[in-house]
């Protein structure tokens, strides 16, 4: 039998108690700042509305722009969901699928801004062609690692066994996306409305920051709860059968200041750091000038996803740790137990982006089409904003598969020899030593 670990000098004591407090005070400062930019943002969108009927252009039709609006956002809380039901009923397929068919839509809606025959239009254009020209590059990169990503997907769901119970769960959280969505899209069309707005620009870039926080902190929250639904199934001291509502509201009570620090954190992080490794690809051995700030980009990246990575919504949700906390001792497990090339090429996070973007780009036709054919002037943006709005519900859809793969790595870091777990990932971490890819 182990001995117990030796209790920490009080400095060490001191040292950590100094972090907990931090964290608990940051994560209350967190859920502060999201509820009075909640209470900010309807007060922004009632001002919108308002001012921009007032002041509307004559050429402006609220049906041309909130109907078409409104039926993508419904046409895409269906489809996230039917996405959702395919992966856990048939990983293998939906994964594969995600490959060809996220390109594909998004080329079509590069076509669709091509046709709209703007600056704007030829401007959005450019970008999805470029992300479509990236997405199919990348699904031909990773072909190596398919099938090891079936297996853990596969295998993560089944092992989990998350209650069927859950999708009713998950169904409020895509609900919840799509309603704050359905009031979003007011804000935005008051400023479409008033064109001539010289702050137009800037009440978009305010509306477009609280999308992105307030849609990753409900992906999140559905993130974390499932994640400890699974782990409370998947370790082997785990026998609490919780349902997914206690679940839910254990999190949302208990987690949520944690959850919105997070929210803001690990997006940015996961963005610097997938920044960092492309700048190292792209420098490679040279000591180019341009590339001469590679490393130290790469080791600020490294540094920072110690401390704020999304494994550790794991541990947030199972044991409602702090989230700083929380993806501090995941990732060093991941370090101790030889675990860092592997979660560095799990393509969980890139299937489920690519579900977000086969997402967006559905909403973005049915609206963009629809507006094009009824207002060539706005069909662009509309195009646009209902991508985003289609994006960030599903990813809301997808917090399941993700968490429940999630909560099979950081079970398996806790302990490889739980038989609940299987051998695909001490196998995979095998492969990687004698062939790496």
């Amino acid at each position: 039998m182990s001995s117990a670990p030796p209790n920490p000098t009080p400095p060490a004591a001191a040292a950590a108690a100094s972090a907990s407090w931090c964290g608990i005070l940051a994560a209350q400062i967190a859920k502060l700042l999201f509820f009075v930019h909640l209470l900010a943002f309807v007060i922004l969108v009632v001002f919108l509305l308002v001012h921009g009927f007032r002041h509307r252009s004559s050429t402006f039709h609220a049906n041309h722009w909130f109907v078409p609006l409104l039926t993508s956002i419904a046409a895409s809380s269906v489809a996230s969901l039917l996405v959702l039901l395919l992966t856990l009923r048939f990983p293998r397929l939906a994964l594969k699928n995600s490959l060809w068919l996220s390109p594909l839509l998004i080329f079509g809606l590069a076509f669709l801004l091509l046709g709209i025959g703007t600056s704007q239009g030829l401007a959005f254009a450019v970008l999805a062609l470029i992300l479509a020209l990236a997405e199919a590059l990348y699904a031909c990169w990773i072909v190596p690692r398919l099938h090891h990503a079936y297996e853990v997907l596969s295998a993560s769901i089944s092992a989990a066994q998350v209650p069927p119970s859950t999708a009713a769960y998950a169904s409020l959280t895509v609900l919840a996306g799509a309603s704050y969505a359905a009031f979003w899209t007011l804000g935005v069309g008051g400023v479409a409305a008033d064109d001539d707005s010289r702050f137009g620009p800037l009440y978009v870039v305010v509306l477009l920051l609280n999308l992105a926080w307030t849609m990753q902190v409900i992906k999140y929250l559905a993130h974390a709860a499932v994640a400890r639904l699974a782990h409370a199934r998947l370790a082997p001291w785990g026998e609490i059968e919780e349902g997914p509502g206690q679940a839910f509201w254990e999190v949302t009570t208990q987690a949520l200041g944690d959850v919105c620090l997070g929210a803001a954190v690990a997006p940015a992080v996961g963005a610097m750091r997938g920044m960092a490794r492309g700048m190292r690809a792209v420098a490679g051995g040279t000591d180019e000038f341009l590339f001469s700030c590679t490393a130290c980009c790469a080791g600020v990246a490294e540094g920072m996803v110690t401390r704020g990575n999304r494994w550790g919504f794991v541990h947030i949700g199972a044991y409602r740790k702090g989230f700083a906390q929380a993806s501090w001792d995941v990732w060093d497990m991941f370090a101790r137990k030889g675990m860092g090339r592997l979660v560095d090429r799990d393509i969980t996070g890139s299937f489920c982006f690519m579900c977000g973007t086969a997402g967006g780009s559905t909403a973005a036709l049915v609206a963009g089409s629809w507006v094009l054919a009824l207002d060539k002037q706005l069909a662009g943006a509309a195009a646009v904003y209902a991508f985003l709005l289609g994006y960030y519900l599903s990813r809301i859809a997808m917090a399941w598969p993700q968490a429940c793969v999630a909560a099979y790595h950081v079970v398996y870091a806790e302990n490889p020899h739980n038989r609940r777990l299987g051998s695909s990932l001490t196998d995979r971490i095998r492969e990687l030593e004698l062939s790496p890819d």
